[in-house]
Formats: C-alpha cells, structure tokens, sequence
C-alpha cells in the first residue's frame, strides 16, 4: 500500500489497500477519506475496468463525493489490475461482493454503513453483493446493468448481442488479462489487433475465434458461446433467482437506447413487486435518453437542449444521503416514499415525466399489419392499420441469407459507438433493401405519446427449422426521414423457452411473440408510425445460420438460405402493440383517420 495523497478539497487517498477474500484472495482498493478524520458512511464501487479511472468519465470523481462527507472506496475486481486472482466474468461477484462489503464497513473512519453505486459491470457487482445479505449493506445505485445474464447481456431472446459481446471481450478485457498473467506476448497482439473492427465480426467459427484461442486468453468467451440457451450455467448466476434475496432500496439508473435498458427497468420493476414494506421497497427509477456510456444522448437525433444535462451525480449524492446519513434538522424532508417512483426522459418532446410506478399507464393500441403482398422496403405497400384484418391478406415474402446480412443501423449495444452501432440512425440503408417488410402507418392527426415496452405477435413460416426475427419501432417524419425507435430479436427455436429450444416445422405458420426494449417516444402531429420485420441485425446481433445446428461451430459456407413468409390476414392476424398513452381524442385509431 502507498502513502496518503491529498486531492481537492483536502480529501486524502490511500491507495492499493489491501482486503483478503474468504478464500484468501487479496483484492485491491483505492481510498477517498474526507480532509476531516470522522466516522463517515462508505461508498463502494467494484470495477474490472481499472480503479484509478473509477468510471470517472461518467460519474464526478470520488474525490467529489468524499468531500461530501463520505470515504468512498474503488476496488479491482478479482483478477483485474492491482487484485490478485483469476477473472472470470460475473461468476465471482456474490462472494467476493459480500466480503468487500462488510471489509469496507471496518476501515478506519468508516461508521460501519455501506452504499454502492456504478454502472455497467459495476452494476451487476452491486445487485450480486446486495442477493448475498451483507449486514453493513444499506442502498445500492445500480445504473445501466442487466436482469439477466444470458437474456439481455451475452443474448437477447436466444440471439447473441455479436457486436456488444465480442468487442468487450477484445477491447475491455482480454488486454488486461493477459497483462494480469504477464504473458507479454498475448498482451502486444490482442493490443494491435483489438481495434481490427468490424473485420473481426466475420471471422468464422466463432468457437475457435483465433485471436483468443491462439493466445489462450479470456477463456471464459467460448464458455459463453458453449452455453447458448439459458442452462444451470446461467441459472446459477441469474437475477431472477436472486431477485427475492435482495432487500435493499436501489435507485436504478439507465437509458433508452442502452443494451441493457430492458434489464434496468425489470430490476426496478421485479424489486418493486418483491421486496414488500420498509426499506426493502424503496425502489426507483431513472430512464433517460443516453446510450451506454450514461448521460450522453445520441448526437444524430432530435435537439434535447438543456434537459438531457447529467444530473445523476445530484439524484445519486440524495440518495446516499438518504439512506446513509442520519437527519440533519427538523426541516429535512426525505421520508421515504415522499418522491415519484419513476422519472423518466420523453424524447421526441423531450422532456421529463414523472409516475408513481412503471409503466406510468397499461394502455396498449393494436396496429395491425397489411399489405397487398408487397411489403418489401419503403418502396412496398405495407401498412399499420387501426382495423384488425377483415379479408384474405396476401402474406409478404422475403429471402434471408446468412451470407448478406441486414446492415445494424442504430439500436441498444454497448459499448464503443464507433465498433458497435447503437442509438438513433436514420434507417434510408436498411429499409432499402427487399429483405425488409415495412409497415408504415398514415400521418398521425395529433401527437401520440408512446411509453412502456412495445412488443409485435407475428404470425410467420419459415423453410428452415431455425431462423431469427428481428422487429424495429421507427419514427417517419414529413419529409420521410426515418429513426428508429426500439427494436427486439427472437431466434424462433426459443419462441416458447430461453431454456428448451424448439425447431420450426419448416413452412408452417407460427406464433411468435417478439418484446421490444422499453422506450418513451412521442410521435408527432403529421409523423408516421412504422414497424420493420427482417431476419438480421449484423453485426449487433450474430447471424442466425438458418441450419439448426450449432452456431458457434458453423463454418462461413455452412448456412440455408430462409424463405421468410409473414402473415396479416384474419387467421394470423400480426399485429404490433404500442404502449401508447390515450390522447385527447381517445382511441389511436381515431388519429390515424
């Protein structure tokens, strides 16, 4: 351990502090202590990305907080940076959290209470700890974090999140492995090829992608690839069956157009169900208009002016002081309960909404699909349609081939915008192409405002016995811009379980019920509500090799070309359900003439 330093403000640091794990492990912290020696409430933060930075281009720095009156510790996580250990992702977070926690609440100056906060990764360390009871745990802030481990982290709805998941273990984490294991050699190549994107998406088989198989690092990659439906694997480790052990309050932090936004509104709203009366049921919510790396709104989109500001650290530093410092005169008003449940960014007319629970309202709008049987691109003749199908629809066709994949434009990825596409994009490339149906509604007569989780019931064959479905929520403006709004993705084997896949029976129709992320959009007077339905997303979502067969172990020539048929008629009548808040007029039927 080094000396004390002295930062702004007078606040002191230690750095290197050592804590021994339950099975002796040593992991290694840095720690912020106010310019005043005292007993002060701990903050916590659990990082695989480097302590010294301490996710400090999201959040203040520290030092910030612990001249608040805080001793603020920022620890590597096992086997990363200055701690001892081997890293294996998420699988040592519940043991090695708990120990830190109760560590952290006996340092000196420390009053024996601990809050965490971080987001990302940092998030997921938090929930992991708070599911194992830690005495001296009492509030979390997990931001821009997971539900699940395997459905909405390493796969969304059976389909691998390919860009998000192969660029982080390249870019964020096989450097420093290979830097913690002083294999120097590994260290320089994965270092000199890490930025080798998008070229690296392609590469084929993905179980022997050569760049860690060669040198040997990140083993954990081909683990993830091995379990590729939701098994004991990822049960052993899951949220949801931890969701009932974790009885702190938490204030949840994340954005529309996060990969994780789904999960960040399902830990608020699976803890808000669950964790019953005190303290346990303070649960709240934060969803802002940001991509991953938090407070920052995607640049291409409508102007949100001075509402989008980073007000995280002010909610954050409230919410600690809350739960973590004891009242300060008689006209301090926190009370629990005495604030809105969920704040949440409206975009389109960007501004804040509050509600007292997620989702503010359960009204959901049916807009049917139809076509004339040519839906292919915006050039096609789909519609949404407030009336349900009243006839023999035509179906509409397209081809989906594994080897000229649709382009990703926009979305929910993580987590360098420049190798993995994420936010608003305008959708002219994609909705080109005749491998995209497009469905696009008349002018609205007034603005709708859409927020909740959008989700589309398909009624679609395939000639393949596998195949994905990709569904896209899209803004079309006047002048025919179009943006996309949310999207969802369902490999049809797990139509009906993450856990027990299922083949297609090739060319008979089927049900499909695709969830989109959650979202909060304002449609404007005179814009267009559309809905794309195609078969990829690369490279944000893995290509699905319409075999069958094992994807990760699928050779580049080894795929089926899929005739996709989506039907509209009234026997399979496909339909999207939009979250939409009732207007004025009432029904959105009436806006859409």
């Amino acid at each position: 351990m080094t000396g004390v330093s002295v930062f702004a403000h007078g606040v002191r640091v230690s750095r290197d502090v050592p804590a021994a794990m339950r099975d002796g492990t040593v992991l290694r912290s840095d720690v912020y202590r106010p310019a005043e020696p005292g007993d002060y409430p701990v903050l916590l933060m659990r990082v695989p990305y480097n302590k010294a930075v301490a996710q400090s281009f999201a959040y203040q720095h520290p030092s910030w907080y612990a001249a608040r009156g805080y001793v603020v510790v920022i620890q590597d996580c096992r086997g990363r940076h200055a701690s001892d250990g081997r890293f294996d992702p998420i699988r040592q977070e519940a043991h090695d959290g708990y120990d830190t926690v109760e560590w952290a609440s006996t340092l000196p100056e420390s009053n024996g209470s601990v809050g965490m906060y971080g987001f990302s990764y940092a998030g997921a360390t938090q929930l992991l700890a708070a599911a194992e009871k830690p005495p001296a745990l009492k509030c979390c802030v997990p931001a821009f974090t997971a539900g699940d481990y395997f459905d909405g982290w390493m796969y969304e709805g059976g389909v691998l999140n390919l860009a998000f998941v192969l660029s982080w273990t390249v870019q964020m984490l096989a450097v420093q492995d290979a830097v913690h294991a002083r294999d120097w050699e590994a260290a320089a190549r994965l270092h000199a090829q890490s930025d080798d994107f998008p070229g690296l998406f392609r590469e084929r088989p993905l179980d022997r992608f050569r760049l860690l198989r060669e040198t040997g690092i990140a083993p954990y990659f081909f683990e993830w690839l091995k379990h590729d439906r939701r098994d004991d694997y990822w049960a052993s480790i899951g949220l949801p069956e931890r969701y009932d052990r974790i009885t702190v309050p938490c204030l949840h932090i994340g954005g529309w157009y996060d990969v994780f936004a789904a999960g960040t509104v399902r830990n608020y709203t699976e803890l808000a169900r669950r964790a019953g009366a005190g303290a346990a049921g303070e649960q709240r919510l934060i969803m802002g208009p940001w991509i991953h790396m938090p407070w920052a709104p995607e640049a291409t989109g409508p102007a949100l002016g001075e509402s989008f500001r980073n007000r995280v650290d002010g909610a954050q530093a409230a919410w600690f002081d809350r739960w973590l410092k004891p009242p300060r005169g008689a006209g301090r008003n926190d009370a629990p309960g005495d604030d809105p449940e969920v704040g949440y960014f409206v975009m389109g007319s960007n501004r804040w909404r509050t509600s007292a629970a997620w989702p503010p309202h359960q009204a959901t709008t049916p807009l049917y699909l139809d076509s004339r049987g040519q839906a292919n691109s915006r050039s096609g003749d789909g519609r949404l349609r407030a009336a349900p199908p009243e006839r023999e629809s035509p179906a509409d066709v397209y081809i989906c081939d594994p080897s000229n994949p649709v382009p990703s434009a926009g979305g929910n990825s993580c987590c360098n915008s420049a190798v993995s596409p994420m936010g608003q994009a305008c959708q002219a490339a994609v909705e080109v192409r005749n491998d995209v149906l497009v469905y696009t509604s008349v002018p609205l007569t007034e603005d709708v405002e859409c927020t909740g989780t959008p989700s589309v019931t398909l009624y679609a064959a395939s000639t393949a016995v596998d195949t994905d479905w990709i569904v896209r929520l899209v803004d079309v403006d006047p002048e025919g811009r179009a943006v996309n709004i949310s999207q969802g993705a369902l490999r049809a084997r797990f139509r009906r379980s993450l856990a027990d896949p299922e083949p297609l029976t090739a060319g008979t129709v089927t049900e499909f019920r695709i969830a989109m992320n959650p979202t909060s959009w304002r449609f404007s007077e005179g814009h267009r509500i559309r809905l794309q339905v195609t078969s990829s997303d690369f490279p944000a979502k893995d290509p699905n090799r319409n075999t069958g067969s094992a994807q990760a172990s699928a050779q580049p020539w080894e795929y089926a070309v899929a005739h996709q048929t989506v039907f509209h008629d009234e026997r399979h009548p496909s339909v999207l359900h939009l979250p939409a808040r009732p207007s004025a007029s009432g029904r959105l039927g009436h806006l859409l003439g």
